[in-house]
């Protein structure tokens, strides 16, 4: 007996990824909100009344924490983009296929990283 070598996933597990994925897409962008809404208010430093000192300190404080919310967003930003990709792979029909091998990604690595497009095994020949 042969076992059939599955290739795609069916219509019903690629609707169970897409929500996966809006779900994601959601929260990713709430995410995203949120670090806007802190970025702009980081620009309010409060009052006037501190030393010279004590101020220079701070406005670096505010600087490095402005960047760092910067590269947060960025970085949210990107994820959301992946995520917004695997939504057309699957309504191409490429979703769940490695792009280097060929191979069906296995369910439980899409559902820990719904947006990748490498199976484990070509993840890992990568980093050699």
């Amino acid at each position: 007996m042969s076992q059939e070598v599955k290739t795609r996933y069916s219509e019903s597990e690629l609707k169970e990824f897409e929500a996966l994925i809006l779900d994601k897409i959601e929260k990713a962008k709430n995410e995203l909100n949120e670090l806007k809404k802190s970025l702009t208010k980081s620009g309010d430093s409060g009052d006037d009344i501190t030393n010279n000192s004590t101020k220079v300190l701070e406005d670096g404080a505010d600087t490095l924490e402005k960047e760092n919310l910067n590269q947060l967003a960025a970085r949210q930003q990107k994820f959301i983009n992946n995520l917004e990709n695997a939504l057309i792979r699957i309504k191409n029909g490429t979703y769940g296929i490695c792009i280097d091998t060929g191979k069906l990604i296995s369910k439980e690595r899409l559902k820990a990283v719904p947006h990748t497009m490498h199976s484990i095994e070509a993840k890992l020949s990568q980093r050699k």
